[in-house]
């Protein structure tokens, strides 16, 4: 289950848009003078905000969207154009298509990387196939929602050398608040770390939601995609150019609730704390209370514990004082924690640039690996996926982070993968 069909690709290539060769993204490193050829796959209030900051670069230009909404598909459309005014009054931009499927997007040779928006259940296909197709790749957090889709994502971008750069944005920007608690904890302010507590959101729920007609201008099959059919509700795809959170988000069919939207970030940031990227926990201990959507215990190897529930954000627990931190606040007891500064030979972080897209761009340019590559985006999908499990379980589990697979639990494994549905599926 580690790669997507590729004929499913090669037989979309005659949908390929007619457009000059340039150099392929692996080539692109070499001509520093040449603009980054992007095209978004998704236009939902995620790749709508990234539209803009990426249009904001002059060594990027957008030349496709693909979106299975018109009325979304269209706007970011107009987006581009409006930003790119001038240049296609001189000539020197033509212009940026829009595609219902997002397959002819990557089949064209003009397209040097992709920034993928689209809901979690729709992140492991484009991936991979535009990983097939050589293009570099911004993906939204959480990765996957299940864990055979990280692997196959992962294994997927190191076998086409592709530069992944997972939406984790906390690794790099509000104001430097979640590097400075990494490099206190890992330089031992806090003493040995007992518990890390991480405020989000719930587990996910099965979807239950009613019929509703379909909107023209809507592919609701390929919304679905890999998903089960099911009947169309704008609460899952708005009808609009929305400047909410659709609650796809809530849904086990699609994503992984409060706990993976929000965990995407939290305990991504409690993993790299710990030095635990690309790690895991050995063992998953629900709520006692088989009500509770708070309260599930990941335990480490090392005997840290890391608990869903808290206030928002990170707690780091340990034997010499706790450290608060989230978007808007960081904080300490005893306040030396963070008022001592750190020595000269202490463990720092190394310097990434000013923000998690320009981190993207500059190592598209070196080919090295951003600060949230996708084997980190993985893990910490995983560690969500693995919450939700237990709460979707009720039981104990016990988890091997190295082959990936629960110990002695049949029933537990075959919740690792899904099936996908009609051409949508990992083969």
């Amino acid at each position: 289950m580690n790669t997507f069909n590729r004929r499913q690709f090669a037989k979309t290539a005659a949908f390929a848009v007619a457009a000059p060769f340039i150099l392929p993204a692996h080539v692109w490193a070499n001509a520093p003078s040449k603009r980054l050829n992007i095209g978004f796959i998704g236009m939902g209030k995620m790749a709508d905000g990234h539209l803009g900051g990426f249009l904001g670069y002059d060594d990027v230009q957008v030349l496709a969207i693909a979106e299975v909404a018109k009325i979304r598909r269209d706007h970011g459309i107009e987006r581009v154009h409006k930003a790119y005014a001038k240049q296609r009054e001189s000539g020197a931009y033509k212009g940026c298509d829009g595609y219902n499927d997002f397959r002819q997007l990557l089949a064209r040779k003009d397209i040097d990387a992709v920034v993928i928006g689209t809901p979690d259940h729709w992140h492991t296909i484009p991936a991979v196939l535009a990983a097939q197709a050589k293009k570099d790749i911004y993906c939204e957090k959480p990765l996957t929602v299940t864990v055979a889709e990280a692997r196959a994502v992962v294994n997927a971008a190191r076998v086409n050398n592709v530069v992944f750069q997972t939406g984790s944005q906390q690794r790099t920007e509000f104001g430097g608040k979640f590097r400075t608690a990494v490099e206190l904890v890992r330089n031992g302010r806090l003493g040995k770390i007992k518990t890390v507590r991480v405020g989000v959101g719930g587990p996910s729920k099965p979807c239950d939601l009613p019929e509703q007609p379909v909107p023209e201008g809507i592919d609701w099959n390929l919304w679905l995609g890999p998903a089960p059919e099911r009947p169309f509700n704008d609460v899952l795809c708005p009808k609009d150019v929305h400047k909410h959170f659709p609650q796809w988000r809530a849904y086990r069919e699609y994503a992984g609730g409060g706990l993976s939207d929000m965990g995407a970030h939290h305990f991504d940031i409690a993993q790299w704390a710990l030095g635990m990227d690309e790690n895991g926990p050995v063992e998953i201990l629900p709520p006692a209370d088989p009500a509770a959507m708070s309260g599930l215990v990941f335990k480490y190897a090392n005997g840290v514990e890391v608990i869903h529930g808290g206030p928002s954000g990170c707690t780091f627990e340990g034997t010499d004082g706790t450290l608060y931190v989230d978007r808007n606040k960081i904080e300490s007891n005893p306040p030396s924690i963070l008022t001592e500064p750190l020595g000269a030979k202490a463990f720092k972080l190394p310097d990434i640039g000013p923000s998690h897209k320009r981190n993207w761009l500059d190592c598209i340019k070196s080919r090295q690996k951003p600060v949230a590559d996708v084997a980190i985006g993985a893990s910490t999908s995983i560690l969500c996926t693995l919450g939700n499990l237990g709460y979707q379980l009720r039981r104990p589990l016990k988890w091997d982070p190295k082959k990936e697979q629960f110990l002695n639990d049949a029933e537990a494994n075959k919740l690792l993968s899904r099936p996908g549905r009609g051409e949508w599926k990992l083969a």
